[in-house]
């Protein structure tokens, strides 16, 4: 029979664990403590029109941020909307060769075009843990933003990074 454990319980049973079965312990820490952290910022490559505008850029839904594929889940965009609530929606996809490669529908106060970068929200909860190298596709540069708005880079990812996951 289970029975709820209190807060203060919580520790004791996690060195229970850890002592009994020889194991490290680790804790997914969940939206309890990250929902809302972590930006992806992607660049748009190029705009075309398919029966709606589509805003290619180099951030993949199926490599970068599956949840988006899995769920669904459509995180929000810096400064955008959903489609049609600002004058100019887009469909965003991914570069990827995948025909689902599909980030979703947004609304921008301005057009598009290459170059332009956007920022996704609430991306480090699962967005770095499952993330994949599909066709050779880049992982995204880790940086932190320290307190003074300044950036330093964390971890920048590679061929090397792709070829090791082989």
């Amino acid at each position: 029979m289970c029975r709820q454990l209190r807060p203060l319980d919580i520790p004791k049973s996690i060195n229970h664990i850890r002592d009994k079965y020889r194991v490290q312990v680790y804790l997914e820490p969940g939206e309890a403590i990250a929902l809302n952290a972590g930006y992806l910022v992607t660049t748009v490559l190029d705009i075309m029109d398919n029966g709606m505008k589509i805003g290619i850029v180099d951030t993949s839904a199926a490599c970068h941020m599956p949840d988006v594929l899995e769920m669904p889940y459509r995180p929000n965009i810096i400064d955008s909307g959903n489609p049609k609530e600002h004058p100019y929606t887009y469909r965003l996809g991914g570069p990827t060769c995948l025909s689902g490669d599909v980030i979703g529908d947004y609304s921008f106060k301005e057009p598009l075009k290459p170059g332009d970068r956007l920022t996704f929200c609430d991306m480090a909860i699962y967005t770095m843990v499952k993330n994949n190298t599909f066709n050779g596709i880049n992982l995204p540069s880790i940086y932190l933003l320290k307190p003074d708005q300044s950036m330093e880079l964390i971890k920048e990812f590679g061929y090397q990074d792709f070829k090791s996951r082989l």
